[in-house]
């Protein structure tokens, strides 16, 4: 299982921005491109204030005009290195304040309209991110999924459309506290029940469940995308691994995690049969230009570990 995939996030709300213009994501996307990355996926297309992109509605709601439109640019670059592209929906920071999703539904049916609008002629837009994280039977979380899954394949005459729930594993705690785990983890049985409730539901409206693989031990991983794969199999939905290249053992947050971690993670999802793995994420983490050295150093030990099994698979 070998990474074909990241997300962008380039609106930071817990690491820090790395200040980048189009030199330097030009340069990231060409490493993107050795690594062996095909579709890359903007984790939302605005969090609260801030904004990728000009949207006259959201600017209309009080969020700041941004200095350069990076959802066009990234759409260039995309195409330039033969990518796809998936746009993130809006987070407007409401739900995880309130734990309320109903103005995430109400100002994403006017973002997805305009989103299209915009950028829906451009070649390397194949399919939407519908960047609400949820782990159980989160209130809303349904009707929210389906929702606005339906509506990004109808404006977009069905492209794909994807989700990245997490595990509510013991390291499932909130970023802002200084705590690395909780006492309580979710059961396999329980996992399998209540997601069991959620697929049912989004069946139809989502296409993609990319599961995010750092809330539970690694020797416990396997067990949950083994789940994971076969209900997305039973409901008609393709199953993904976001294998996070950030280390949630570590006191301080985040830093890019040990290769042996990233491995071992990878081979759970292959051996539970997950299709494609993606990671969150690779311009911070992974990239020779970070700004993390250690990232610098995880691109190397990847590129090793990609060859050998390359050869492997030759021979």
């Amino acid at each position: 299982m070998l990474i074909t995939g990241t997300f962008i996030d380039e609106i930071s709300h817990d690491i820090p921005h790395q200040n980048w213009g189009r030199k330097e994501w030009e340069s990231d996307f060409r490493h993107m491109k050795m690594m062996g990355i095909d579709t890359v996926i903007v984790i939302r297309c605005g969090y609260r204030k801030w904004l990728t992109y000009p949207s006259p509605y959201l600017i209309s709601q009080g969020c700041f005009s941004p200095s350069e439109d990076l959802i066009q640019m990234y759409l260039e670059l995309a195409e330039s290195f033969g990518m796809q592209l998936y746009i993130g929906t809006y987070d407007s920071g409401h739900y995880w304040d309130t734990g309320d999703l109903t103005r995430e539904m109400e100002m994403n049916a006017k973002v997805i309209d305009e989103l299209w609008e915009r950028y829906g002629h451009m070649k390397a837009f194949k399919g939407w991110y519908i960047s609400m994280e949820i782990s159980r039977r989160t209130k809303g979380a349904i009707e929210a999924f389906h929702t606005l899954g339906e509506q990004c394949k109808k404006v977009s005459n069905g492209l794909p459309t994807m989700i990245s729930p997490w595990i509510d594993g013991k390291k499932a705690v909130l970023a802002a506290s200084a705590q690395l785990q909780k006492e309580e983890s979710i059961s396999l049985k329980d996992h399998e029940a209540e997601w069991d409730e959620i697929f049912r539901g989004i069946q139809g409206a989502v296409d993609i469940v990319a599961f995010q693989d750092g809330h539970v031990d690694i020797e416990d991983l396997e067990g949950y995308l083994r789940i994971n794969k076969a209900l997305a199999d039973k409901y008609g939905m393709q199953s993904w691994t976001n294998s996070e290249s950030f280390d949630r053992d570590m006191p301080i947050k985040f830093l890019p995690i040990k290769f042996e971690k990233l491995r071992l993670k990878l081979e759970s999802a292959a051996a539970a049969g997950c299709t494609k793995a993606i990671t969150f994420e690779f311009s911070h983490f992974m990239s020779p230009q970070s700004a993390y050295i250690q990232a610098h150093h995880l691109y190397n030990r990847y590129q090793e570990y990609k060859s050998s099994w390359l050869k492997k698979d030759y021979k």
